[in-house]
């Protein structure tokens, strides 16, 4: 325990900077995970629910040395409990702050040993030199001062041990639970999947505890119903958002106007629930707030504009490390494509890594001063993984890649979006949009070279194309989706010509949150006019007529119009359409 507690420390600042967000309990529920929507919009909006008084009395608050206590008028502790967060929210930091604790003595002392699996590192054991293994082996060769006749012995008191294994999204296999030959025996040969099943279902070490994080799209891998306690992380509250910044900034007053900035931007303050978007959000505004007020240019206001910001920055940071900056940026966005694709997040050093061409590049100052704040690397049995900070940031390098290289086929990637309908490339799409813009160009072509003009072109036509026929199917959804890609262009000609003079927009009946309506607000603001029609009887009607929006919806979407340059009468008909909803509901409570 000694020997664990040290390695910890070498990790604890991560604790210490990134303040761990409460979790909820949300009780057993059948959920289904659809990739249709990518994970950040889709979490942004329950949280943004969440924080109704009215939906926080669907949750329990619990905290991390809680998961595995026994809930108030349950008979028994749970044995299997399941951790779920999108990528960057602080699952793998939780696990670390897990076993600090049991470390350290502070918590999880029930348990007198708790095993540490990643299920990235699992991917590598099944070989064919190689296909079984024993449990035992398994724990040995990750606990390599566990001798056998310890382990042995260890082994024998199942009650007092847990099992945690970290980043099932990452893991190549899939957990089948009907899986009729099970392991029963630590000692037993069986596949490494097999015996992460078989401890699930509780046939092997029958009385242990068992922990699981995993993103909520691989969730529908797991038999739900034998989980005893499910746990989503939520993320920052506001408030813990405003302490993350004053803490980066390390000045009060600097941070807490950085996050004023933030909060009246939708866009990015609906970002600002994650720690890792928080970091990078912070990163580029610590630069832009600390020039003087007469050098500092444009703030990001679209998550294209942020990323773009946080790409220049580090390549201005490491500029003279390498002459071919452009070169290598191509051979990682090249493979940062195929792994959204392929829904792949970790890259092997002998794999991916090797066959994109940035193997022999790994020694040089550039990769490691400027991959470092990219990928994180991870060297453990005697492999080395790398994977990007955030599934975001993997998908804005792929989107950049076909920007950079003119040898990459745009034509064939914009088909694919068409055909793929399972929501992998849905931030993709955005970035690929957001990118086609002369200010990128200028931002980034002072550095990497000049960007491939007619790989903008291609790009834009097919946004044109595909936003006129999705605002025109009827597709609410769908019309909404496009609006996002068209906000992210920034480009107000485009805009105008996919909506056109006589588009019927019709978004009654939606939830929609701060982010959709700063989004609607932006690209109606293109258009000056916009006429509305009743569904039924054909009369002017009201844009988003029986839509439903919370209080602070409703509160960001008058900002974003008091805040807006121009002010045309489709702002006031969409005002007044929300308020038509509800007339009280939208009050605070002192004006009821």
């Amino acid at each position: 325990r000694k020997f664990l507690l040290l390695l910890l420390l070498i990790c604890s600042f991560k604790l210490l900077f990134f303040p761990l967000s409460p979790y909820y309990f949300i009780g057993q529920y059948i959920r289904t995970y659809n990739e249709r929507y990518h994970e950040l919009e889709k979490t942004g909006r329950t949280h943004a629910e969440l924080m109704e008084e009215r939906a926080k009395e669907k949750c329990e608050r619990i905290w991390t040395e809680q998961l595995f206590r026994r809930s108030p008028g349950s008979e028994s502790s749970p044995n299997f409990v399941v951790v779920s967060g999108v990528a960057g929210i602080g699952k793998t930091t939780m696990v670390q702050k897990i076993m600090f604790d049991w470390a350290r003595g502070t918590h999880y002392q029930r348990f007198a040993f708790v095993f540490l699996f990643k299920f990235r590192e699992l991917n590598l054991l099944d070989t064919e030199t190689e296909p079984q293994q024993p449990l035992t082996r398994l724990i040995a060769r990750h606990y390599k001062y566990l001798y056998d006749d310890r382990l042995k012995e260890i082994l024998q008191k199942p009650e007092s041990l847990l099992f945690v294994l970290d980043g099932l999204d990452e893991y190549k296999h899939k957990l089948d639970f009907t899986q009729r030959k099970l392991c029963s025996n630590p000692d037993d040969y069986f596949p490494v999947h097999i015996l992460i099943t078989s401890l699930v279902r509780r046939t092997l070490l029958k009385g242990c505890s068992v922990l699981i994080t995993s993103r909520p799209t691989a969730l529908e891998e797991l038999d739900m119903e034998r989980v005893d306690r499910f746990a989503e992380i939520l993320g920052f509250f506001p408030e813990q958002r405003l302490m993350y910044f004053k803490k980066f900034f390390g000045d009060t007053d600097l941070g807490s106007e950085a996050f004023k900035y933030v909060e009246e931007n939708a866009i990015l303050y609906t970002m600002c629930f994650n720690p890792s978007y928080c970091w990078i959000i912070c990163s580029v505004l610590k630069n832009h707030f600390m020039k003087p007020e007469e050098e500092q240019g444009a703030t990001p206001r679209t998550v294209t504009e942020l990323f773009v910001m946080f790409l220049h920055n580090i390549l201005t940071n490491h500029r003279r490390e390498t002459e071919d900056q452009r070169g290598i940026l191509v051979k990682l966005g090249k493979m940062a494509y195929y792994g959204v694709d392929n829904r792949i997040l970790v890259f092997y050093d002998k794999m991916e890594m090797s066959t994109f061409g940035l193997q022999p590049a790994l020694a040089s100052p550039f990769l490691s001063g400027f991959l470092k704040e990219i990928l994180q690397r991870e060297s453990t049995l005697e492999h080395t993984t790398y994977t990007f900070y955030h599934l975001t940031l993997q998908e804005f390098m792929a989107a950049c890649s076909f920007y950079l290289d003119s040898s990459g086929s745009v034509k064939e990637v914009l088909a694919k979006l068409d055909s793929c309908k399972d929501g992998r490339f849905e931030i993709f799409t955005k970035f690929i949009a957001g990118l086609a813009r002369s200010s990128v160009f200028e931002t980034l072509g002072g550095i990497l070279g000049e960007f491939e003009r007619m790989t903008a072109k291609t790009i834009l036509e097919w946004v044109k194309k595909n936003a006129r026929k999705a605002l025109r199917c009827g597709d609410k959804s769908e019309a909404l989706r496009v609006c996002h890609w068209l906000f992210e262009t920034q480009n107000e000609k485009l805009i105008r010509d996919a909506i056109g003079k006589d588009l019927k927009m019709v978004f009654n009946h939606m939830i929609l949150s701060p982010l959709d309506c700063a989004v609607l607000g932006s690209v109606i603001s293109c258009c000056g006019e916009l006429e509305t029609e009743h569904e039924e009887t054909g009369t002017r009607a009201h844009l988003l007529q029986n839509c439903q929006v919370s209080h602070k919806t409703f509160m960001s979407l008058v900002l974003l119009f008091v805040n807006s340059r121009q002010f045309h009468s489709s702002f006031f008909s969409l005002l007044h359409s929300v308020l038509i909803r509800s007339s009280t509901s939208l009050l605070p409570p002192v004006w009821k």
